[in-house]
């Protein structure tokens, strides 16, 4: 997509990996909403928008719920607009280090789970006895 350029939950679905189902969920909750719709009423996205959809596919294996993913969302529109004051870009700061340190935890927790998962494959390739496997 080029800027002015719409992307229907298809496209965006396969840009992000996310499904259609969980597209549409966080329009119904107000996480992600498109930015327009076509004239048949389809969800129509921007770069920003899918963008948007990408922060909150990353969040979400960490352990983020939606009201922390809005709440993020919302402190990046704050610092990204010019005419945030700076009671507001003070707050947005503090939440997303806020949100860094829960993301270290969280990644952290993950290494560790992957780190037992590959012991456990180990351990089970070494008792495996048909071939190639």
């Amino acid at each position: 997509m080029t800027t002015g350029e719409y992307a229907q939950i298809g496209q965006v679905a396969e840009r992000t990996e996310l499904s259609l189902k969980t597209i549409r969920h966080y329009d119904e909750v107000d996480l992600v909403q498109p930015s327009a719709r076509s004239a048949g009423g389809f969800r129509l996205y921007t770069d920003t928008d899918v963008e948007r959809l990408l922060t909150i596919r990353r969040m979400k294996p960490l352990g983020f719920t939606l009201a922390e993913m809005k709440q993020l969302l919302d402190c990046l529109d704050i610092l990204d607009n010019p005419a945030s004051n700076a009671e507001q870009r003070a707050n947005a700061d503090t939440y997303l280090l806020e949100c860094r340190n829960k993301t270290h935890d969280s990644a952290d927790r993950l290494r560790r789970h992957l780190a037992y998962a590959e012991e456990f494959t180990a351990l089970l390739t070494t008792h495996t006895t048909a071939p190639g496997r």
